[in-house]
């Protein structure tokens, strides 16, 4: 499983469920396995994609939600630029109605990235066990 271990506390920000450190053993293997990327944005970016779904289906996504709608936002921007139809799918999982403040900073220009200290994660990862994978 990818995790930053049991120790790693990360600091409080606008999303709580963006604070996991850890992905579920099945999305592991699948990012292991180079099925499946798990790429990172930037706050403002991710909550772009959600604004994009809110002026268009009229739904307010969480931050969570919004990162697989950014992904899927890219994926078809990159179908469009090389010529290629593809068929892309997301997972909405859940509304961002107790987001309000996020979307508020972010519309509002107030929104700050955080960037955790490369540091602090080398820290955490130190102190997991090492595992042979098969």
């Amino acid at each position: 499983m990818y995790t930053l271990g049991h120790d790693f506390m990360p600091p409080g920000i606008h999303a709580g469920g963006l604070r996991y450190h850890g992905a579920s053993p099945l999305v592991s293997q699948l990012v292991h396995a180079g099925v499946r990327r798990s790429p990172c944005c930037a706050a403002d970016r991710l909550l772009r994609g959600g604004g994009a779904l809110f002026r268009s289906e009229g739904i307010i996504p969480a931050p969570e939600s919004s990162h697989a709608i950014r992904g899927a936002i890219e994926e078809a921007l990159q179908a469009k630029e090389e010529g290629k139809e593809r068929v892309i799918l997301f997972n909405l999982s859940g509304h961002g109605h107790v987001d309000m403040a996020a979307y508020d900073a972010y519309f509002s220009g107030q929104l700050e990235d955080y960037e955790y200290p490369e540091a602090a994660i080398k820290e955490s990862l130190a102190h997991l066990p090492k595992v042979e994978l098969a």
